[in-house]
């Protein structure tokens, strides 16, 4: 079963790491490369019709009252191939670092990708909430343990703390639903929650959306998020930026949208508090000087405008949203990665401290400059063809919305061309050592930059693999 397989493959690879700490890095190769290959598998496997291969039901969990039950389909197929495929590229950053207890850190990114797997694959509601949960655990252990910042038990704590405090707004929400449910399977879920009375689906979805909305961040429940990603190693980093806050995108997508449509339809609270988030974050982004600083509030900026156009529903949204999620995704692995690059030659990851680079760098200003025109939404590049259709959606519902929402445009422009050209343009700085990109980094580079312009030029090779998933299961 390709399902067993995506969820096991990682967990079982970070496993046997602990029991050959020598062959860490090896093992972690394989099991990335391996997992990535069975999530293309799976996609082909959807776009031939092969349902069989797509379901898993392991009955009954019976102390919690769930089902081991597990499915790939239109939602989750770009969610699962998201997790996957990124899984490589961090194993690839965690690994060209030396530090102690290597064979523990690595363990740790297959056990956080299983989880968020799980989540992702999960055909009952509660045991979406378990991977949900699950997930926190090792990124609260790579940041604790691996983190070189001053204050990083803190910094962690609150992290852990607003996550988990927030989440039991979802499972409130779940066990209220239950009551009227046959089981937690999502189909029974949402046939349930959608029979429930407008005043009940309405605090439902104020149940889910406050639980999503901490993970998503959305402002004012975003402050656990600049410092953390600041903070965590930048294999960590990538983890929680480009696959774990999906999470909560995709758990509104395909759980809450569906089983409370009364309480969706009347969020229009939700809604501002999203484009108010959008337009914050870039601001605050206008006056970053730390590289990972300006990357994590542009991720709440972009991410927001996903939720947002999630919120307006429809079919356009629904595309424009998952599309949005990949291209994100690979972006914000790209920017960790030169952010990485420039902080592990120089020391520290302030652009306005840098400066013509290009002039001896030529190849990596290429490459840095792609990233960021994909950043900021440029045609033909994947940032593009998902907030295009996210902004149609929201201008479908609310006009005023989609022209402040759109403003992130703008100002995404100016402080991502700000950094570049801090960078990379200007007079070169004769006292600084910046080493030439090594061939790992160049091929890493090319290959994200390859995916974004692939998905910007051609999103339909996304959109038929969803299409398709409609066709054989409707979700």
């Amino acid at each position: 079963m390709l399902t067993l397989a995506l969820l096991f493959i990682p967990a079982f690879f970070g496993l046997m790491m602990f029991l050959s700490s020598d062959l860490s890095k090896k093992l972690a190769w394989v099991g990335s490369l391996l997992n990535a290959a069975v999530a293309i598998g799976a996609a082909v496997a959807v776009s031939y019709g092969k349902t069989e291969m797509l379901e898993f039901d392991g009955g009954n969990i019976a102390p919690l009252g769930a089902h081991f039950a597990l499915s790939i389909n239109a939602t989750s197929i770009l969610m699962v191939l998201l997790n996957a495929c990124l899984l490589p590229f961090i194993v690839h950053v965690a690994s060209k670092h030396e530090m102690r207890n290597e064979s523990a850190f690595l363990s740790l990114i297959l056990f956080m990708s299983s989880a968020m797997m799980g989540a992702f694959l999960a055909n009952d509601s509660f045991l979406f909430y378990i991977c949900y949960e699950a997930a926190l655990v090792p990124i609260y252990f790579i940041i604790l343990q691996w983190s070189t910042a001053e204050n990083k038990s803190k910094i962690v704590l609150k992290f852990f703390v607003y996550t988990l405090f927030a989440s039991l707004f979802m499972l409130f929400s779940l066990l209220y639903v239950r009551q009227f449910a046959d089981s937690f399977l999502i189909s029974d879920m949402i046939a349930a929650g959608s029979k429930l009375s407008q005043h009940e689906q309405v605090w439902v979805f104020a149940g889910f959306f406050i639980a999503f909305a901490v993970k998503i961040p959305i402002f004012p429940f975003h402050t656990w998020q600049p410092n953390t990603y600041k903070a965590a190693p930048t294999a960590g980093t990538m983890l929680l930026a480009a696959v774990m806050l999906k999470m909560a995108t995709y758990g509104l997508l395909r759980i809450t949208m569906p089983m409370v449509p009364a309480g969706a339809a009347n969020a229009d609270w939700a809604m501002w508090l999203c484009v108010i988030s959008i337009i914050y974050a870039s601001f605050v982004a206008l006056n970053q000087t730390s590289f990972k600083l300006l990357i994590a509030y542009s991720s709440i900026a972009h991410v927001g405008m996903i939720a947002l156009g999630i919120l307006a529903n429809g079919n356009t949204a629904y595309e424009g949203a998952l599309i949005e999620m990949v291209s994100h995704g690979a972006i914000a692995v790209g920017l960790f990665f030169i952010a990485d690059m420039i902080e592990s030659r120089v020391g520290h990851d302030h652009f306005n401290k840098l400066g013509g680079l290009r002039e001896k760098h030529p190849a990596f200003a290429f490459l840095f400059f792609v990233i960021v025109m994909a950043s900021v939404a440029l045609p033909v590049t994947s940032g593009f063809v998902g907030e295009f259709l996210l902004l149609q959606s929201v201008g479908s519902h609310n006009i005023v919305m989609a022209l402040l929402a759109g403003l992130t445009v703008v100002f995404g422009a100016v402080y991502m061309l700000r950094a570049f050209q801090s960078t990379m343009l200007g007079k070169h700085n004769t006292e600084l050592a910046f080493a030439e990109m090594t061939a790992s980094e160049k091929m890493v580079l090319t290959i994200l930059v390859i995916i974004t312009i692939a998905i910007g030029v051609y999103p339909g090779m996304l959109l038929d693999v969803v299409h398709k998933g409609l066709q054989l299961t409707g979700i």
